[in-house]
């Protein structure tokens, strides 16, 4: 019996024994610090139906299922189900805003469809085969987010997904540790673009990203948004104090979302949702009852001040957006709070320069920085730190009142811990 056979009795994926679902099959995959081979007898007893293994040591009975390659195995077996389906498959990449993307389009599509979608963030080369073997064969659309850091892993993953539809949502300075460059970037994430114009698929494209339009196969099919009159999907700027809103139709749409670097996301679900024939009065119930993921964009009041709290993901590019977005703010006193930005490469200290230096040139006047990097590269009067904890001790014994806090960093740097300290 072939493990697609096995996956149709019991259509459970799990990856970490501490967390096994029942009645799953439980895959042994190897990290740089484990060997999920020596944890399948555990999986096991505490559930999984069956255990994928790559070491035949670990083979004790016929519940063990021995194969060359566990991870292998798991995208093999995730593109047997994928051609076995029916549904539509959305595929969402960029260097920022996929997450938000895939879940705003997610409430859109949900008010029509049956939609399934990445959990959380897992679009990496396991967490895309996780995330298509969660389809089901009810699913009528299926959004899966891609992320990359080399070039050919939106390609190989798009094999495995198999998407009719496909958006970018930017391309900016992330990753480029595993890209070499921004030119490696727009070649790695426009390899979504090649898999689905070869594929007769349609691109959702924001024709207001110059870098997009320029990087668009010839002669594909495509559905433009933004903001021009000419556009079937005009959608206009309205407002953003301290919530987005925007404007499509003559209907103004008011989010719960912050930051007015999020309208592209929101043009993008709107037209979505709009081809897929969504009634644009439900559109906007969607879009305004959502609110955004933990540490991602959020609005907290705390205590007499304002946070809006960014510390899910950093690059230089999110950066910027995040600290243009504050021209939107009419406050007494902007404190601004930065984290290390991860993979940048051998760019790093540059970039991480870049960015005091701007802050610099425009005259922010409350800065402070958090992690290794900033820290080293900092020769100016804004405080710096090494750490989060270095960063708690201060702000112990330095309290401010009535002020808007913004915070911003990479998640390795758990800038959201010092929430109570504000």
């Amino acid at each position: 019996m072939s493990i697609y056979d096995i996956f149709k009795k019991y259509p459970k994926i799990s990856t970490d024994s501490r967390n096994i679902s029942q009645n799953s099959i439980f895959f042994s995959l190897k990290g740089s610090n484990y060997d999920g081979n020596k944890f399948a007898s555990k999986a096991l007893e505490n559930g999984a139906s069956y255990a994928v293994v790559d070491n035949k040591k670990y083979v004790l009975n016929d519940k063990y299922i021995l194969v060359k390659d566990a991870l292998k195995s798991l995208q093999n077996l995730a593109t047997a189900h994928r051609n076995k389906l029916k549904c539509k498959v959305l595929a969402i990449t960029g260097s920022n805003g996929k997450t938000t993307s895939k879940e705003l389009c997610k409430s859109v599509l949900s008010k029509k469809f049956r939609v399934v979608s990445t959990f959380g963030n897992l679009n990496n080369h396991i967490g895309v085969p996780l995330s298509v073997l969660e389809i089901k064969q009810n699913t009528e659309i299926a959004i899966i987010e891609i992320g990359a850091s080399n070039l050919g892993e939106i390609s190989y993953l798009c094999k495995i997904a198999k998407p009719n539809f496909g958006v970018i949502t930017n391309i900016g300075k992330a990753h480029i540790s595993g890209f070499g460059s921004i030119d490696g970037v727009i070649k790695g994430k426009t390899e979504l673009y090649k898999y689905i114009n070869d594929n007769e698929g349609i691109i959702f494209i924001n024709y207001n990203n110059k870098i997009l339009m320029n990087n668009l196969p010839k002669n594909s099919k495509k559905i433009l948004f933004g903001e021009d009159k000419n556009l079937a999907f005009n959608i206009s700027f309205y407002k953003c104090n301290p919530f987005l809103s925007v404007i499509y139709k003559n209907i103004i749409i008011n989010t719960k979302i912050i930051g007015e670097y999020n309208f592209e996301n929101i043009a993008l679900a709107i037209t979505i949702g709009e081809y897929f024939e969504i009634d644009l009065l439900k559109i906007k119930n969607a879009l305004e009852n959502y609110k955004p993921k933990i540490n991602r964009s959020e609005f907290i009041y705390k205590n007499s001040n304002k946070v809006i709290l960014d510390a899910y993901n950093a690059n230089p590019t999110s950066v910027m957006k995040a600290i243009e977005n504050l021209k939107n703010f009419n406050e007494h006193k902007i404190i601004i709070i930065l984290g290390d930005m991860n993979e940048l490469g051998k760019n790093s200290e540059n970039e991480h320069l870049n960015i005091i230096n701007t802050c610099l040139k425009i005259k922010i006047s409350n800065l402070i920085l958090v992690g290794k990097i900033f820290h080293k590269v900092n020769f100016t009067n804004y405080k710096s730190f090494k750490n989060v904890s270095e960063l708690k001790n201060y702000l112990t014994f330095n309290k401010e009142e009535n002020s808007l806090y913004l915070i911003k960093g990479s998640r390795s740097i758990k800038l959201e811990e010092i929430l109570g300290y504000l």
